[in-house]
């Protein structure tokens, strides 16, 4: 059996799915068709690959009978449209990130997945990296004891001010919906919910065109509070050389995971037992410091697409269900709401009151 595949969306997302598919990396896959609202575009990627059908418009394609899936990577508005059209019509589908920018359509597209009975899966690909992987086993399982704090600077995603000139929609409120927070830092988002749950709470700050000639957040520091721990999170398209380290500190020690390699400074009993029973005022629990050898795999969209065609043909388990795109969405808008109003937000948020401050900066965007 082979699942036919449709691309909806050939910018350079699209296309690299579209390339793999075409270079046989997905087993029992093939790519069919792509889709575009540029007819150069369409025309362009058909020139080369004949064998593939081009569409200028969604709905055709899906009603081509051309495919049995669709990977639809398309600006980030038209993700939960698109998908939810597609869900209604008989298709398994991946989306790109983020799935949606507004909650209540993803909660839409999320009802219609439920209802499909298809396969629904989400592009968060860094789920498969092996040193993420192990991170979240070590936290789940317990063997880093309690969770006391989590650091993560995420500021190695610097782009410079051609990239956001490179679309009429990038970079703005209007087309994009948002800057670093919904374009750069979803990966990340998604997996401090994926490995530590929501937060209760969200108290953020983050600048608006700070280092380029944009409208939408370049930086954002966040601050995300749990019953027993808090996570800070910065982000920034805007430094280089830029930093990526995420730093856990537990009863147990504390783990890094910096360079492609995980460090954990062991403490030899755990900190609070140690207090416990400690009489020596300036003293402190004995550690050794573990590095974790080199770990097999590697993190590559091409993961979650094969294991969605698994899903489809066998029954595979999805390594990133398209429902669970919600939690990066409510987690991000938590963070713009509290950015925008200066206040602190408590989960749940109204989806609403998101919706209602986005518009406000839509009618004022001059982008897009």
């Amino acid at each position: 059996m082979v699942v036919r595949i449709g691309v909806i969306g050939i910018g350079s997302m699209g296309t690299g799915h579209a390339n793999y598919l075409l270079n046989g990396e997905i087993k029992n896959a093939e790519l069919t068709c792509v889709c575009d609202i540029e007819q150069n575009k369409v025309n362009t990627f058909c020139k080369n690959h004949p064998e593939i059908k081009g569409y200028l418009n969604y709905e055709d394609l899906i009603g081509s009978g051309e495919a049995d899936a669709v990977i639809i990577a398309v600006p980030h508005y038209l993700h939960p449209i698109i998908a939810t059209y597609a869900l209604r019509h008989n298709m398994h589908v991946i989306v790109e990130k983020p799935v949606g920018i507004y909650a209540e359509n993803v909660a839409e597209m999320n009802k219609a997945a439920e209802e499909s009975g298809k396969v629904f899966s989400s592009m968060f690909c860094v789920r498969t990296d092996p040193y993420f992987c192990k991170i979240k086993k070590l936290v789940q399982s317990g063997e880093l004891g309690g969770i006391k704090r989590v650091n993560w600077i995420a500021t190695d995603w610097y782009r410079p001010q051609a990239y956001h000139n490179s679309s009429a929609w990038r970079s703005s409120w209007k087309g994009e919906g948002g800057g670093v927070l919904v374009n750069q830092s979803p990966h990340n988002l998604d997996l401090i919910q994926w490995i530590f749950g929501l937060p209760e709470s969200v108290t953020a700050t983050a600048e608006f065109g700070k280092y380029y000639d944009i409208e939408v957040d370049d930086e954002a520091t966040a601050i995300l509070k749990y019953p027993t721990f808090s996570c800070v999170y910065i982000a920034s398209t805007g430094e280089t050389p830029g930093t990526n380290r995420l730093e856990i500190s537990a009863d147990m020690g504390k783990l890094v995971l910096e360079g492609g390699q995980i460090r954990f400074f062991r403490n030899v009993q755990s900190e609070r037992e140690y207090n416990r029973n400690n009489k020596d005022v300036m003293d402190k629990p004995e550690f050794w410091e573990c590095t974790v050898p080199p770990l097999k795999g590697q993190m590559k969209h091409q993961n979650i697409t094969q294991n969605f065609v698994n899903a489809i043909l066998f029954g595979e388990p999805l390594i990133a269900p398209g429902a669970d795109g919600i939690h990066e969405v409510e987690l991000a808008n938590a963070i713009y709401v509290s950015a925008w109003t200066e206040q602190k937000v408590t989960l749940p948020l109204d989806p609403a009151r998101f919706s209602e401050l986005l518009n406000e900066k839509i009618k004022a965007s001059k982008k897009g």
